[in-house]
């Protein structure tokens, strides 16, 4: 009952490990209003609702100016990631289509980790939030077709862990107009309607109808003091020769809400230009040393993945070469099996011609008995010899015969003993081939090397169960050429990164409704056709005006 504000939001904050305080508060309605709990009220006094639970938001108040380098813990980065991803798909940040997909793609990187085809199939989106209904309601796409949009891209993001891919999304949205603004309706003494923004750079003024760049900007730097008399919101510029500027605001409640989160800002925008306190110094270098033991990690289970994948390789390919050897032996075992059977046959066939030759030879022999018998009892008459003449003659063919056949038979038989020598010669071989294949060894010689890590590590001594960090906070030359070797990968990685949007724009350019085209779209194409620069550009231009003649310009409008 007796707790003060800053009693819960410590509470709150112990509870989450959250160290990076000063970005956060807790937030309630009053009326169709936003306010911010007080740290140094009874959170009972405060103009909150009797009935219970009573509901407070905890959310970030205040945004930095480049989240990389001034969110340090992870779980301050995974807060802002969070609500600036609701924000962007409530349409409280507006994104264009383009950047809107490869958002999503991050998104999809914190949540699933790498992309993995097996695991990762068509569909695994579908119930998933990742784009502004906006956007889905402004082109011809199905669900199936945007799925594999931010697929694609997902798949680029191999590599990245939670924390990596959850501070590339807030690179991207930080550059969004309406990241971080906080607008509130406002009159100039001519009772002009405008919007007052109000964001980590400072203030701006905006036609109503819009959002997106502002008339006029007045860094923090050049405002001495921010008051308010009831609705009337008054701002002293820092030169002094340069008159007030005042606004109305429709509610004091308003003007209060405006005033603390001008002191939040302004104070923040004071305190990056200064040198780091103690604390911030010793949660950095607590965040250095952690994100080295997580990159060593990393890297540690990179080299393990790497070698079971090799490992994985090599079992893969030597059971493809014990299949492909298994294959070869069975083909050598088949050839052989042939080889035998034909010097076999061959064999068989050569001792048949043989035996038919020596039959021959013995008829041939045979019929010149036949012959000299015939011509020893040659007998007496001429009819007997003319017979006998015609006898010898058709003998005498005979024998030609059989002696032609004998000699066709015994080169027959020389050409099938020369053919069962080749049988044998190739069975011969076969058994060789065989014999080769069953020697050959079964696994190759496995030295895997395990990569270098990168000369930029800060080493790291493992002795038993515990890390030794050594960092040399002083080798500021180091430092300034890895800061340097990091803004030329990045303007790289930016360069690649516009080219993709524009690509994306153009293939879903031809699928877009143009009668579904939101204000804040038109006013966003208006923009990109004049060629507009970056959100930070577009304010140091309107900034390039002296205070005086933009205090002017703003009592005029």
């Amino acid at each position: 009952m007796k707790w003060k504000g800053k009693d819960l939001f410590d509470l709150v904050c112990r509870t989450l490990g959250l160290r990076e305080t000063w970005f956060f508060g807790l937030q309630y309605t009053i009326k169709d209003t936003v306010a911010w709990l007080k740290m140094d009220k009874k959170v009972l006094d405060h103009d909150v609702s009797k009935e219970e639970p009573v509901t407070f938001h905890f959310l970030a108040k205040f945004y930095p100016e480049n989240a990389e380098e001034e969110l340090v813990q992870e779980i301050t980065q995974h807060l802002f990631f969070l609500q600036v991803k609701k924000q962007i798909l409530d349409e409280k940040i507006y994104c264009p289509p383009e950047a809107s997909v490869l958002l999503a793609s991050y998104a999809v990187q914190a949540k699933y980790g790498d992309y993995d085809p097996s695991v990762h199939k068509r569909g695994f989106l579908a119930q998933e939030e990742l784009l502004p209904k906006r956007v889905i309601n402004l082109y011809q796409m199905t669900p199936e077709m945007w799925e594999e949009r931010i697929t694609a891209w997902y798949a680029e993001h191999r590599g990245r862990a939670r924390d990596e891919a959850e501070m590339e999304y807030l690179k991207i949205a930080q550059d969004l107009e309406m990241y971080g603004v906080n607008y509130f309706a406002i009159r100039n003494k001519k009772g002009t309607e405008l919007l007052l923004g109000v964001d980590a750079l400072g203030l701006h003024i905006y036609d109503p109808e819009n959002r997106l760049t502002p008339k006029i900007s007045f860094p923090w730097n050049e405002i001495r003091n921010i008051s308010y008399s009831d609705k009337e919101f008054t701002i002293k510029p820092l030169d002094k020769k340069i008159d007030v500027f005042k606004f109305n605001s429709s509610k004091l409640r308003v003007n209060k809400l405006i005033l603390q989160l001008c002191i939040g800002n302004h104070d923040l925008f004071m305190r990056r230009r200064k040198a780091d306190s103690l604390e911030v110094q010793q949660m950095k270098a607590q965040a250095r040393e952690e994100k080295a033991r997580k990159q060593m990690e990393r890297q540690r289970l990179a080299r393990e993945k790497q070698m079971r994948e090799e490992a994985e390789r090599t079992r893969d390919e030597l059971e493809r070469r014990l299949l492909q050897m298994k294959e070869e032996a069975t083909m050598a075992n088949e050839a052989l099996m042939r080889s035998e059977e034909t010097a076999d046959l061959l064999a068989e066939k050569a001792q048949i011609t043989e035996e038919e030759a020596k039959l021959l030879a013995q008829k041939a022999a045979e019929a010149e008995q036949e012959m000299q018998r015939i011509k020893a009892t040659a007998i007496r008459t001429e009819e007997e010899k003319r017979l006998m003449e015609q006898k010898v003659l058709e003998a005498e063919v005979l024998a030609l015969k059989m002696a032609e056949e004998s000699e066709r038979r015994a080169k027959e038989a020389d050409q099938l003993k020369q053919d069962l020598q080749e049988a044998r010669e190739a069975e011969r071989r076969a058994k060789q081939k065989l014999l080769e294949i069953a020697t050959k060894p079964t696994y190759p010689p496995m030295n895997p090397i395990p990569a270098p890590l990168p000369p930029d590590i800060p080493s790291f001594n493992l002795i038993g169960d515990s890390l030794s960090f050594d960092f040399k906070d002083t080798d500021m030359k180091r430092l300034s050429m890895e800061i340097e070797k990091e803004k030329v990968e990045y303007m790289e990685k930016s360069k690649h990164l516009q080219e993709q949007l524009n690509e994306l724009k153009t293939e879903i350019e031809a699928l877009k409704l143009k009668e579904r085209e939101t204000a804040l779209d038109i006013l966003h194409n208006e923009n990109s056709d004049r060629g507009g620069s970056s959100k930070h550009n577009t304010i140091k231009k309107l900034t390039l005006q002296s205070t005086k003649s933009r205090v002017a310009f703003f009592e005029e409008l």
